[in-house]
């Protein structure tokens, strides 16, 4: 087994095509034609999962952030992400990563099946599938029954077990529809709106974001950039594990970036 195959298998189901222009899905360190034996899975490639991928002896990384999202000049040990991509490039590990082409096609849908909506439809469309099926990023759908905003961040910490999570807006307020960009989504605000959804749930809201939305009427929920998107782990570990039953899959452990004190 090369790091070609796993990769094809990938593409063709997370096709890097559908990846919004910025993005950088793809290899981002490693020779294709390396064998594998040893998969770790994680959401991204920080030093601390690179260290463990060395222990381990992991041949390739998949991870759901890319490491190299900006240009690169240099790679030393100097710099922070030179830095990683001499670890990886070391020790022989490739690193392999979808990121908005695994949103269109699978993060969101692991997210309804996680919070059990109904009636969900694309929040923000960003292409069309070959079948005329609307892509894109996010959806909105309506909760299994009108719930106040408070026992929403209940509802939403149990699917995604989260130790907390931030509200904007009066967590007594009836909420029914609500709108999901796993990730970052503070900028979600306008098509939360426009699909009249009660509430929006992401990850990165800052404090503007917050008050804005709420002064257009919209509850705005932080769960966290690594909280919803942590599920990538499972399914993708489970996933190429299935797929290829001769691999060794690791999993990293789910740990949150941050903790609230």
């Amino acid at each position: 087994m090369t790091v070609r195959e796993i990769v094809h298998k990938l593409a063709a189901k997370y096709p890097p095509q559908l990846a919004l222009d910025w993005d950088n899905p793809g290899l981002q360190v490693g020779d294709m034609e390396r064998p594998v034996q040893k998969v770790y899975v994680a959401l991204e490639a920080t030093e601390v999962v690179i260290q463990e991928c060395i222990t381990w002896g992991a041949d390739l990384l998949v991870t759901h952030h890319p490491l190299l999202m900006a240009g690169i000049k240099k790679v030393n040990s100097e710099e922070f992400h030179g830095r990683k991509v001499l670890l990886l490039a070391e020790n022989k590990i490739a690193h392999y990563a979808m990121h908005t082409n695994y949103d269109v096609t699978e993060m969101s849908a692991l997210a309804q099946k996680a919070l059990d909506l109904k009636e969900t439809q694309v929040l923000e469309p960003t292409g069309t599938f070959e079948d005329g099926a609307t892509y894109g990023i996010g959806f909105v759908g309506l909760l299994p029954e009108a719930m106040m905003a408070e026992a929403c961040c209940e509802y939403v910490k149990r699917a995604f077990a989260l130790p907390a999570v931030r509200l904007f807006g009066d967590p007594k307020k009836s909420v029914r529809k609500i709108a999901v960009c796993p990730g970052s989504g503070k900028g979600m605000a306008a098509p939360a709106l426009a699909s009249g959804a009660d509430m929006l749930v992401t990850g990165d809201i800052g404090h503007h974001d917050g008050l804005d939305a709420v002064d257009q009427g919209l509850l705005m929920m932080d769960a966290g950039h690594y909280g919803i998107e942590h599920i990538f782990i499972e399914q993708m570990g489970n996933y190429l594990q299935a797929e290829f039953p001769e691999l060794s899959v690791r999993k990293a452990e789910i740990l949150h970036p941050f903790a609230v004190l």
